[in-house]
């Protein structure tokens, strides 16, 4: 992969359909981005894509392969697979819940008739989980014979886990991801990966070495045709740091809050420790389809300065995805905040274009959302009428929307920066941080005779970027 932005967006975010969007990237972006991460664009019974009932199709609605391919000519492309769950409604569950036992699938689902030893979990045993519900993760299936089961399920009702112990699941996933490679994949973004390993006695999240084990299975299959790939975890940061030991590409979920601490603080003290130690190979992000991750940041924030954050970005319209597990036991704890980006930094231009050159400057490939990438407001209108609290970051932009924001000042000048990071090659290499008093802010970024610095106020919010080619010199506004 390049080391150039890239982009996260719906298949129907940025225009209606894929051929909209790849005409928005060729017209408007065509240096700006370098590679795409489409989030599902399979036929899904729900959560936005992320309940596929099959990778081998494009949603009609969103187009076909052809899209695909049009678009992996001039972009590289990361597609996600869902290694934890597929969708209620594909064809492998519904053969489970109308033949039963005697569906060639059955294996390929968890029954927690088969994982607890007393067939279902006890309240002791429910709290230990890292979940994301408030009781235990399985639905009860009506089954065509006229029996009932619990079936393990993570996520929302219609997203069955797979049972990673299965042939059968095996099977299904190799015979995806190699389709999947096949058809214009650039990149494979492991979805919910760390749910995928259940272990009775354990958390059932990130269960090692099992873990590893399903992750360099997989990795294995993506070497056929040597496709990187990209685990999706949010959890406390030190695991990133121990996937990123392994050798694996990751997230850097802990830099979206640090930058809001360090710009609603105007202290630049802990963002600076995180730079120090953080992995170099990663995929930054400010913003993404899942909102603000909290879970990824705790210790490198003390618990009164979490709180702040999340207080001030409430003030500013967020709302908040809350944490069940374990460690939320004794009092209520954010898991995410939903928001876009720009409205939680108070809609203001300068405290958003410093936002990106930070993110632009640290270690690794950075990703930007496509509501990011118009710096887009909050979406309350399509919250409210969805009843769906995430839906405040996902607004679909019409092409008519995109044609007036690409004229916004704030989306010029964003553009501007995201051409000298994908084209001044100061960021091939090491980082640098001075130190200077914490209000203030300097990032260097030197390879192969190129040197870009960030110089930035953190009361003013003014910066500039200096590079040894003047040509890429930036001034800020």
């Amino acid at each position: 992969m390049k080391n150039e932005i890239m982009l996260i967006t719906y298949a129907d975010s940025l225009g209606s359909n894929l051929k909209e969007l790849k005409t928005v990237l060729d017209r408007h972006f065509s240096r700006e981005i370098g590679a795409v991460h489409i989030l599902p664009f399979f036929p899904s019974s729900g959560d936005r894509g992320f309940a596929p009932l099959t990778y081998k199709e494009v949603d009609p609605a969103f187009g076909d392969w052809e899209d695909i391919r049009a678009l992996a000519a001039d972009y590289e492309l990361m597609f996600d697979f869902m290694i934890n769950h597929i969708s209620r409604q594909s064809a492998q569950f519904k053969d489970f819940v109308e033949k039963h036992d005697a569906s060639p699938y059955k294996d390929m689902f968890i029954r927690f008739k088969d994982f607890w030893p007393q067939k279902t979990p006890t309240p002791e045993e429910v709290a230990m989980l890292n979940k994301r519900k408030d009781h235990a993760p399985c639905e009860r299936i009506e089954f065509a014979d006229g029996a009932s089961e619990e079936i393990w399920c993570t996520f929302s009702e219609e997203q069955m886990d797979l049972n990673m112990e299965s042939a059968q699941t095996w099977d299904f996933v190799g015979h995806s991801l190699r389709f999947l490679m096949e058809h214009g994949a650039s990149m494979v973004r492991l979805d919910a990966f760390a749910f995928a390993t259940k272990k009775y006695g354990t958390s059932c999240f990130f269960v090692e070495p099992e873990m590893w084990e399903l992750m360099g299975r997989v990795q294995r299959i993506l070497d056929e045709r040597n496709i990187p790939m990209l685990p999706e975890i949010h959890d406390h940061y030190t695991l990133q740091l121990k996937i990123a030991e392994k050798g694996y590409a990751v997230y850097d979920f802990a830099l979206p809050v640090l930058v809001l601490h360090t710009l609603y603080t105007k202290n630049s003290r802990r963002l600076k420790h995180w730079m120090e130690i953080c992995p170099r190979n990663q995929y930054t992000t400010l913003d993404t389809h899942d909102g603000i991750g909290m879970v990824d940041v705790w210790d490198l924030l003390s618990e009164e300065e979490l709180d702040a954050v999340s207080e001030r970005t409430k003030a500013y319209g967020a709302n908040f995805k809350m944490d069940f597990s374990e460690k939320a036991k004794d009092k209520p704890v954010v898991y995410q905040i939903n928001c876009t980006y720009y409205s939680a930094l108070g809609e203001d231009d300068r405290a958003y274009l410093l936002a990106r050159a930070i993110q632009f400057f640290a270690p690794g490939v950075p990703q930007v959302y496509y509501m990011g990438l118009l710096a887009g407001e909050n979406d309350y209108e399509l919250m409210e009428r969805t009843d769906f609290p995430r839906n405040i970051s996902r607004h679909n932009y019409t092409m008519e929307e995109i044609e007036q924001n690409v004229q916004r000042p704030v989306v010029k000048e964003l553009c501007r920066l995201m051409r000298l990071r994908n084209e001044y090659k100061a960021f091939d290499g090491e980082i640098l941080l001075s130190d200077l008093p914490d209000e203030q802010l300097e990032i260097t970024r030197r390879s192969g005779g190129c040197e870009a610095v960030l110089r930035a106020d953190l009361v003013t919010k003014a910066f500039s970027i200096t590079c040894k080619d003047a040509a890429y010199n930036y001034e800020g506004v």
